[in-house]
């Protein structure tokens, strides 16, 4: 099975749910996508559905067995490699004008060599057409399944003293290895920043070094926000003598899931120092990579590996897409909340997809919902939304703590709780109460607390709905996490529509007055930073008055450079910088409004 990157794009990580069946549907045509593999009991369940849909033999793993979270993850990782080889087998014994056939050339893109020779084919005799149609069906490329692990959802277990015993069995750790011991040549996607303690752990599997022929097996991705983590990341594992394959950079704010807000670094300044120092970055590495495997007596690589970079977050145009690709010398680009609205590529149940559909831009919101305390992009309309709004108008505020993947406050209790869960909300709804020196602070500082909610549930529901799965426990709440660029795309897509967009053979943006993609997300900053100023104006900031004024510096260093790109680009790419200047002087006023005189106090 070939695994190369025919297409430009890539389907990244969606929640926990709405993706991790996604290579069942998209890899056969040759698109990369990636999956959460963190929720093995969800794992579990699609596995006994799909031996039901393909008919092959289903062996339970029960919770009794040993290290049967490891063994969940490796089965299901080896069922979808299984699944994905098998359609590919099954289409190449089609004729080659057969629809699914034909579905996977139509959507590759136009300057593809192998587009270009199958819609050539009728131009040859027939003889030369079933030769061509062999050629092409023997070079048929499958999207790779990569997987994808939240380094810090890494929960230790205890000893009988209640004390955090951190082993194999935490659960990135048991994630790791369940895809260590994977039959997938494929990468691991480590996001939500560094964690020493997971990467140091992969030296433990041989698949993460050279094998006798100089390739990797396993390949590592790291998902960073800014040059400086890649370096420090990069350089961590080389001296491991482990490669980095890919360095997945996402904007801060103008993503879905979790928005790790960077100091202020916008995405095209950070694209453009990648790309400055690209070169320096790789020979680095490389050198430092290969001097750690050749001293360990490992394998050593017979040419340089390559080191790719790519963009995510708030790509909404096929000019967009291109333009980052060529200035910035990416590989691909990241293409994710637009596809919730492709039953053919993930997992959104009829109610919520339908409210998708027809939201407004104010529907979406950066929130306080992640029990992880970073902001969390979110969806006013979505089910879990109303079920939290519901139990704090009951006086029952919190969540019942049934996963457990995010139980990490001690403060009212021995063993780490969930902040979203009943029993924390509980204990802090009281401190507050008693602590809080004025009505205003209390009102604000409750709203900050009830504002959490269950997002492991929520987030992996979605994919049992769509499958027809009971769910184990009737939570009766969907959590959504669609970036803002959601806000330009309104309907339900075919796979061929969203590609064809992608592309720049469609246009299937709604009428909603969209500024580029450069724009949106300094909008975003703009908005987080005067946030964060009310919060200071309110002494309820987390924030030193020195970091949000550096933040400040770094926004205002952006607005320069985009003044400067646009006036080098607009000739060439009309479309993309038109009216950029006009916003660009707005927004910067609005930075330059924005004034952190006073020390706030650290809410506690």
């Amino acid at each position: 099975m070939i695994v190369s990157d025919k297409h430009l794009f890539h389907i990244p990580v969606m929640g926990i749910g709405f993706t991790v069946d996604t290579p069942i549907k998209v890899a056969k045509y040759g698109i990369n996508s990636a999956i959460s593999i963190m929720e093995d009991d969800l794992l579990e369940q699609l596995r006994k559905h799909y031996a039901g849909v393909w008919n092959f033999t289903y062996e339970p793993i029960n919770s009794h067995q040993p290290d049967y979270r490891a063994k969940r993850i490796t089965a299901y990782l080896n069922m979808l490699n299984y699944l994905v080889k098998k359609q590919v087998m099954q289409l190449k014994q089609q004729p080659i004008t057969a629809p699914e056939v034909a579905k996977y050339f139509e959507l590759l893109p136009d300057n593809n060599a192998q587009k270009i020779l199958y819609k050539n084919l009728k131009n040859y005799n027939p003889q030369e057409q079933l030769e061509i149609a062999d050629k092409l069906k023997q070079n048929w490329t499958t999207g790779a399944i990569e997987v994808n692990i939240m380094t810090k959802v890494d929960k230790p277990r205890f000893d009988q003293d209640g004390n955090p015993v951190f082993d194999e069995f935490s659960d990135a750790l048991t994630a790791l290895r369940g895809f260590a011991q994977s039959e997938l040549n494929s990468s691991v996607v480590f996001s939500a920043g560094f964690n020493p303690r997971v990467y140091g752990y992969c030296e433990s599997f041989p698949a993460f070094y050279p094998n006798a022929h100089g390739e990797l097996v396993k390949q590592i991705v790291l998902k960073v926000s800014d040059y400086r983590s890649a370096l420090i990341q990069g350089k961590f594992l080389a001296k491991k003598g482990i490669w980095v394959s890919e360095f997945r950079i996402e904007s801060g704010l103008n993503c879905g899931g979790h928005a790790f807000a960077t100091d202020g670094f916008l995405l095209g300044p950070i694209l453009e120092e990648f790309k400055q120092k690209r070169s320096e970055l790789n020979n680095t590495l490389y050198e430092l990579c290969q001097t750690s495997l050749l001293a360990a007596g490992k394998n050593g690589f017979k040419q340089k590996p390559m080191l790719k970079v790519t963009a995510q977050g708030g790509v909404g145009t096929a000019q967009e897409s291109d333009f980052l690709m060529r200035y910035y010398q990416l590989n691909s680009i990241g293409w994710g909340s637009p596809f919730l609205l492709v039953p053919e590529a993930t997992n959104v149940d009829n109610n919520t997809l339908k409210d998708l559909s027809t939201a407004a831009p104010e529907d979406y919101f950066l929130s306080n919902a992640s029990p992880l305390g970073v902001p969390f992009n979110n969806f006013r309309k979505s089910s879990s939304e109303h079920l939290r709004k519901t139990r704090i108008q009951s006086g029952k505020a919190g969540s019942p703590c049934l996963k457990k993947f995010l139980q990490f406050d001690n403060e009212f209790t021995k063993l780490p709780i969930c902040t979203a869960s009943t029993q924390y909300q509980y204990h802090k709804l009281k401190q507050i109460k008693a602590s809080s020196k004025t009505q205003e602070e209390q009102d604000l500082r409750i709203e900050m607390l009830q504002a959490k909610d269950c997002i492991c549930e929520g987030l992996s529901v979605p994919a049992l709905l769509v499958n027809d799965i009971k769910p184990a426990h009737d939570f009766g709440a969907v959590t959504i996490c669609p970036g803002p660029n959601l806000a330009y795309f309104s309907g339900v897509f075919t796979l061929q529509q969203m590609v064809d967009h992608i592309y720049g053979r469609l246009n299937i943006l709604n009428n909603v007055p969209r500024p580029n993609v450069f724009i949106n997300e300094l909008k975003l900053y703009v908005k987080y930073l005067q946030e964060r100023h009310k919060e200071q104006a309110s002494q309820l900031a987390v924030h030193k008055a020195s970091y949000l004024n550096k933040f400040k510096e770094n926004l205002l260093a952006g607005v320069a450079y985009y003044r400067d790109l646009s006036t080098k680009m607009e000739l060439e790419f009309t479309e993309l910088f038109n009216g950029m200047q006009n916003e660009l002087n707005k927004l910067e006023d609005e930075v330059l409004a924005i004034d952190y005189a006073l020390e706030p106090l650290h809410v506690v």
